[in-house]
């Protein structure tokens, strides 16, 4: 293996950090190859807030109609504006391919960051490999629509959603795994697809009734019309329980903060990207679904149809042709493709950060990058093999798919308590402030994102409908407690021997880089 000598800073004996001269293999680090551009186009495309919000419409229907969803997407934007504001502070002080990984580590301090860093990694990781599965599935329901849409005779079978779900699964994998040097472009075209896709959805959407003659729905319908649909007898509860549909569209704040390592500086970029897709993603989606609603005519032919694709449904009504309908498909399948490779950006580089630190089973090969593709290429391959697992589930049940499905929000939300709480318990001066810091405002914003994350997971644990039928039944919790209890047994028997917690020779260079390396006696580039 090649390699060269690098200035490196190391703690002495008298805990002092001192620069060395070692030798560094030359293919153990992700290459600097996006710029600010190409990192807020990878930021909207792996968020593509209204595209997201799309593909799971009709569910979000039973929440209180077509003004429950506004109202709760509205309300679960604003507490993730905190915790956007609490993340990007983070990553701007210790920019790192881990991102809450490391914080944690960072902001729990030297007795129980290593056990913090350790948890919150896992449950970033699975987190967002589950966002994987998710994005074939949408992308498979939308395909195989549009065949029967054209082929009304034809029966629906899971196994046909499963095909289209393998290839587009290992067509995203394999871009991730061998087109390193594409990536910043592709998600700059993905950017490019959400951005064009949105105003000609819109667009189409403000149209097309009028030309069709078939009117628009009434700004009571989509403003004012409450449909609590949900079996639970209090408003309240349910709108509450509602904001969850809108979760799943924004609360992926953290996913650019997975390429800290290949963002040039890094820890000055990164809340732009943050604030760039934050504010990309409410404005397109309130815009998009204010556009969509008004073009719905019948309601409830929609519920009654029973589709595959609800979506696909709407978009028939709203354009009143065939051709139509499979154009705004199109339109919003392209960007999710696109979505789907962030995806793998992100939860393979969570892997490969854990694997590096000898936080997973085979670290030798997880935690390895190819010298010839500059990728983590084993960490993309097994979560690749994973997704494919959860796919195949798909076909023997949807309830079981959809509770690893649903879990996300849980598992991302863990993650981010990791280290936000213990950054509250510090008094917020464990760390050196980065570029952004909030300040005195730091408590407040911190308090309020713990709190909504705090409260919302209990909630989000309730069943979705009522009453309870095990084909309806919120299984998240179960998805939850069972990783949990893997990662601990892992933690028991294996990790604690060979885990010390974060390497730190990765990092961009700062003040808080510096006391963390003071704290667990890590190696600093």
């Amino acid at each position: 293996m090649n390699s060269h000598t690098e200035k490196k800073y190391v703690v002495d004996d008298n805990n002092n950090v001192v620069d060395v001269e070692v030798a560094v293999a030359d293919d153990i680090h992700l290459e600097r190859r996006f710029g600010l551009g190409s990192a807020i186009a990878t930021g909207i495309c792996t968020g593509n807030t209204w595209a997201a919000l799309g593909g799971t419409i009709v569910t979000s229907f039973y929440n209180g109609g077509p003004s429950g969803i506004l109202y709760e997407f509205i309300a679960v934007s604003v507490c993730y504006w905190f915790v956007g504001a609490s993340i990007a502070e983070l990553a701007s002080a210790i920019p790192a391919s881990g991102g809450v990984y490391h914080w944690a580590a960072a902001t729990a301090g030297k007795k129980y960051g290593i056990a913090c860093a350790y948890f919150a990694g896992w449950l970033n990781f699975c987190a967002w490999l589950f966002t994987v599965p998710s994005t074939c599935c949408i992308i498979g329901q939308g395909i195989v629509y549009c065949y029967q849409l054209f082929h009304p005779d034809s029966v629906f079978e899971r196994y046909q959603v499963f095909i289209v779900y393998l290839i587009v699964c290992w067509a995203q994998a394999f871009i991730v795994m061998f087109g390193t040097k594409m990536l910043p472009t592709i998600n700059t075209i993905g950017c490019i697809l959400i951005v064009a896709g949105f105003f000609i959805t819109i667009i189409v959407c403000a149209v097309m009734p009028h030309v069709n003659g078939t009117g628009y729905a009434s700004s009571k319908f989509v403003w004012k019309t409450w449909d609590n649909q949900l079996g639970y007898s209090s408003d309240g509860f349910t709108f509450l329980l509602g904001m969850l549909n809108g979760a799943y569209a924004v609360g992926t704040p953290d996913c650019v903060t997975h390429l800290a390592e290949e963002i040039d500086s890094a820890g000055r970029n990164l809340p732009i990207v943050l604030l760039c897709q934050i504010s990309v993603g409410f404005v397109t989606a309130i815009c998009y679904m204010t556009a969509m609603f008004y073009a719905i005519t019948d309601i409830d032919a929609i519920f009654a149809a029973g589709s595959i694709f609800p979506l696909g449904d709407i978009y028939l009504q709203a354009t009143g042709s065939k051709g139509g309908a499979l154009g705004l498909i199109i339109v919003i399948l392209l960007p999710t493709f696109c979505v789907g490779i962030g995806c793998y950006i992100t939860c393979g580089r969570t892997l490969y950060a854990l694997a590096r630190d000898n936080a997973t089973p085979l670290p030798t090969y997880f935690g390895s990058i190819d010298k010839r593709f500059k990728s983590p290429l084993y960490a993309t391959l097994c979560c690749a093999v994973i997704s494919t697992c959860i796919g195949a589930i798909y076909v023997g049940t949807t309830t079981a798919f959809s509770a690893f499905i649903g879990s996300f929000i849980l598992l991302t939300t863990s993650s981010f308590l990791l280290c936000i709480i213990p950054h509250l318990l510090h008094r917020r001066s464990i760390i050196t402030p980065g570029p952004f810091w909030l300040g005195k405002w730091g408590f407040l914003v911190n308090i309020v994102a713990c709190l909504y994350m705090i409260v919302f997971f209990v909630i989000y644990c309730f069943p979705y409908n009522m009453p309870v039928t095990p084909e309806l039944m919120n299984y998240s919790s179960v998805i939850i407690v069972g990783l949990a209890v893997a990662v601990s047994f892992w933690w028991l028997f294996a990790a604690r021997r060979i885990y010390k917690g974060p390497e730190l020779e990765f990092f961009e260079v700062t003040d808080s880089v510096m006391r963390l390396v003071q704290s667990h006696g890590s190696v600093v580039s």
